[in-house]
């Protein structure tokens, strides 16, 4: 199913929160509804979670997003516009929401999202034009 644009901001698409920063309870985004997943060692430096109707080939699951900020409830659906792509050697890659240029209370949240991943995953920080771009990638695959 294609990335779908929703009312209100131009280029703003919908996420749903599946692991809330600084906690270890993490669930899972399952159809139309989170359930428990797993208690992870760690608690997560960032919010997490999922943009639903979207297909990731490189885990076969929704494609992975994180929110830097703020913590947000589990469960909290939300509309707002990429702002970078955290990419991942494996393809994994996640859609980051909020500042991502180092300044102000978000920009902690940028260093721990980049530390939260060994090296060998090879974490790079790219932007907005990228992340749009990587989503627009797998579109393509899909039809």
């Amino acid at each position: 199913m294609p990335l779908q644009e929703g009312p209100g901001e131009p280029g703003a698409v919908e996420g749903v929160v599946e692991w809330t920063a600084g906690t270890r309870d993490r669930l899972i985004w399952r159809g139309d509804r989170l359930e428990p997943y797993r208690q992870e060692p760690w608690p997560a430096p960032v919010n997490y979670g999922c943009l639903p109707g979207t297909h990731n080939p490189a885990d076969a699951a929704e494609v992975d997003a994180v929110w830097l900020g703020e913590p947000l409830p589990a469960g909290t659906r939300l509309r707002a516009v990429p702002t970078g792509l955290l990419s991942l050697a494996d393809g994994d890659h996640k859609v980051v929401f909020g500042r991502v240029d180092g300044s102000g209370p978000d920009g902690l949240g940028t260093a721990a999202l980049l530390a939260w991943f060994p090296p060998e995953r090879g974490a790079r920080l790219l932007g907005a034009a990228e992340a749009w771009a990587w989503l627009a990638s797998l579109e393509q695959l899909e039809s």
